[in-house]
């Protein structure tokens, strides 16, 4: 089976971004470019998580290699909404980061989720000779990959913390997301909060 690349060096827009009402919000990446408009599906963690590694990123590319990095971005940037329509092209196993020091870029690449992932988190047993296999399983997936500047990349975890965070308030006592009829809170033995 043929897998697809959807490269965009660089896009037109790329953000982080959320479809559906707080608790139920299915959320995505999406990049435009060239006429293209390509969605991939992930969950909140792993925005989160993209946001926090790409500043992580950012930081090091600093210091190792001596880049500019712009400073934080204070004004809102990006808020609109995602466009549309958004196609789900593939749902993300696995995301990738890499800083090219020759374009002075960051590249991300977010990989399709595949059957070796779902066998590993379903506890799948495997022997030892099929490990050899595993070193490369992600040739064959489909995967959408983003070169960014350093200016693109703020710009970027900046909206995905906002996203990340429109959510759900949490529980002050639990920290557990309240719903708009309230929640069975642990710390109040299960009364409605």
């Amino acid at each position: 089976m043929t897998h697809q690349v959807h490269a965009f060096e660089p896009p037109e827009r790329f953000v982080a971004g959320t479809v559906g009402p707080p608790g139920e919000r299915t959320f995505f990446l999406q990049a435009r470019g060239g006429g293209r408009l390509v969605s991939v599906a992930l969950e909140k963690v792993q925005v989160s998580l993209l946001a926090e590694k790409l500043e992580e990123l950012l930081t090091e590319a600093q210091r190792r290699f001596g880049v500019q990095l712009p400073e934080a971005v204070a004004s809102v940037g990006d808020n609109d909404p995602l466009d549309t329509p958004v196609d789900e092209e593939f749902r993300v196993g696995t995301l990738g980061l890499a800083f090219d020091v020759d374009t002075a870029t960051v590249v991300i690449e977010a990989i399709a989720a595949g059957e070796a992932e779902a066998e590993v988190e379903l506890g799948g047993d495997e022997d030892e000779d099929d490990d050899e296999d595993d070193e490369e399983p992600d040739e064959d997936l489909d995967r959408l990959r983003v070169r960014l500047t350093p200016e693109a990349t703020r710009e970027f975890i900046e909206r995905a913390r906002r996203v990340v965070n429109a959510g759900r308030p949490p529980c002050p006592l639990c920290g557990q997301p309240l719903d708009p009829a309230g929640h069975l809170c642990p710390r109040h033995n299960g009364y409605h909060r």
